[in-house]
Formats: structure tokens, C-alpha cells, sequence
């Protein structure tokens, strides 16, 4: 008999490295007994996080998608819903009726709508057809161009008359620039003069006292006495 039949309780590969986790403080036996007790196989709060991040997610995408469906069912409900489909088709039902009696009633109108029209209607063959679209697109862009030539022909004099009006104002701006230029020559000038005659009023050396003034001998005495 094996030796580890005679046990009652067997230890799996799972259990010693959670022992070890636990011995090593990487998770702890209340971290163990929670994870135990969910029903999803999660034993870290980190990739329980994770779990609910990524189902939360799939929600969100979910009902992004159903919006999105919503959208295009309003955006088309004239075609896909049947309300409307019925009241179309009950439309389409009293026009072939009202067309049904018109026909009874008028024998040269059968004949000619009996007639195939194939041929009729599609004077452009049917490989010719995308040309003919890209012709027309450029028969617009021509159009286009066309009018937007006759606009500026059009416009023309009053353009000629708007450049000699630009070159006048041009010509007044050149003399009053050159007349700015020449006012500032001019204040330059009186400022350097200034500068210059202060200068020389610095250099010059300070002027003589005042002589005393010459006392008459009869007026000292005068005082004196």
C-alpha cells in the first residue's frame, strides 16, 4: 500500500505553495478563506480588481453595441420596422388597385405599358453608365470654372480702378513716411545741440565773488557815535 493512502487528509501540490505563501507573508490565510469561499478562482485582491475591471468592460462593450443597434434601427425604421412597412404596403396595395382599373378602362395604355422598355429607357449602355456620370461631374466643375472666370472679366474695370487707388495711397504713405523721416531728423538734431551746450556750460569755470563794497569813513563814524 502507498504511504500516502494510510493518511485520511492528502496535501496537493496547491496547498504546499500556499503554506508557502502564507509562511513567506505573500498572502494571508484571510485573503486564502475569502478567495475559498467566492465562487471565481481568485486569490489576490489585485486580480479580483482585475476580473471585475474586465467584465465591467465587456458591459460597457455590450452596450455600446446594443445602442448602436438602437441608433440604426431608428435611423432605418421607415424600412425595417413593420408599421411602417404596412402602411406602405397598404398604399402600394390601392395604387396597383387604382392602376388595375385604369388599365381595364383604357385599352391603348395596356398596350404601350406592355411594350418592353428595356431598350427604351437606357438609350446608354448599361458599362457606359459610370462614365457617363463622371462626365457629368465634369460638366459641372466646368460650369464652375466657367462662372467663376466671367465673375473676374466682369470685375476687371473696378479691379483697375482699385489698383490705381492702391498705388495713390501708396504714394501718400511714401511722403508721409519721408516726412516722419525728416521730423526726426530734425528733433535729433535740437537734442544733440542741447547736449552740446550743456556740456559746455559744465566746462566753464565759476565766476568771480562780488568785491566788498567801499565804506566811507564820515558814515562809520556816524554810526559810531
Amino acid at each position: 500500500m502507498h504511504r500516502w493512502d494510510l493518511s485520511p487528509f492528502s496535501v496537493t501540490p496547491a496547498a504546499s505553495l500556499l503554506a508557502r505563501c502564507v509562511s513567506k507573508d505573500i498572502l494571508s490565510q484571510g485573503e486564502i478563506d475569502s478567495a475559498s469561499s467566492r465562487l471565481s478562482p481568485v486569490f489576490s485582491n489585485q486580480l479580483h480588481e482585475a476580473e471585475q475591471r474586465i467584465r465591467t468592460q465587456r458591459q460597457l462593450d455590450q452596450l455600446q453595441l446594443d445602442m448602436d443597434l438602437l441608433k440604426m434601427e431608428k435611423k432605418s425604421a421607415d424600412v425595417t420596422n413593420s408599421f411602417y412597412l404596412s402602411r406602405r404596403f397598404q398604399m402600394l396595395q390601392m395604387f396597383c388597385g387604382h392602376l388595375h382599373h385604369l388599365l381595364k378602362e383604357q385599352n391603348s395604355l395596356r398596350q404601350r405599358l406592355m411594350k418592353p422598355l428595356g431598350r427604351t429607357n437606357l438609350p446608354v449602355q448599361a458599362h457606359l453608365q459610370r462614365f457617363v456620370v463622371d462626365v457629368v461631374k465634369m460638366l459641372l466643375d466646368f460650369i464652375q470654372t466657367l462662372e467663376d472666370k466671367l465673375k473676374s472679366v466682369r470685375c476687371s474695370p473696378s479691379a483697375i480702378y482699385r489698383l490705381a487707388q492702391l498705388n495713390k495711397s501708396l504714394a501718400q504713405l511714401l511722403a508721409h513716411v519721408a516726412d516722419v523721416e525728416s521730423l526726426s531728423n530734425q528733433v535729433l538734431q535740437r537734442k544733440e545741440a542741447a547736449s552740446r551746450v550743456t556740456v559746455l556750460q559744465d566746462d566753464l569755470p565759476p565766476p568771480p565773488p562780488p568785491p566788498p563794497p567801499h565804506l566811507n569813513m564820515h558814515t562809520v563814524s556816524e554810526f559810531l557815535i
